[in-house]
């Protein structure tokens, strides 16, 4: 298919750096380029949304809110002190 296409400046110079780097046509490189394009993913396959099932923990056995000693040796361990 023949058609003309205004390219910005900035890619017109991407494209003459690709085109000078791999020695292959101004068509080839396009048809390339788009192809590269057309099979990446879209932006709605990037984002498909996930759920994590939140689960029931309960306190850990021996562990007491109200000593703030004893919560503080639980957590850092004899290192802590």
């Amino acid at each position: 298919m023949r058609t003309t296409l205004t390219l910005d400046d900035d890619n017109a110079a991407k494209l003459r750096d690709e085109m000078a780097r791999t020695g292959r046509s101004l068509k080839e490189t396009v048809n390339e380029r788009l192809r590269r394009g057309f099979e990446a993913p879209s932006e709605e396959d990037l984002a498909t949304p996930f759920s994590v099932k939140s689960q029931a923990m309960g306190l850990r056995p021996g562990c007491d809110l109200d000593d703030i000693g004893g919560l503080l040796d639980l957590l850092d361990g004899p290192a802590g002190r």
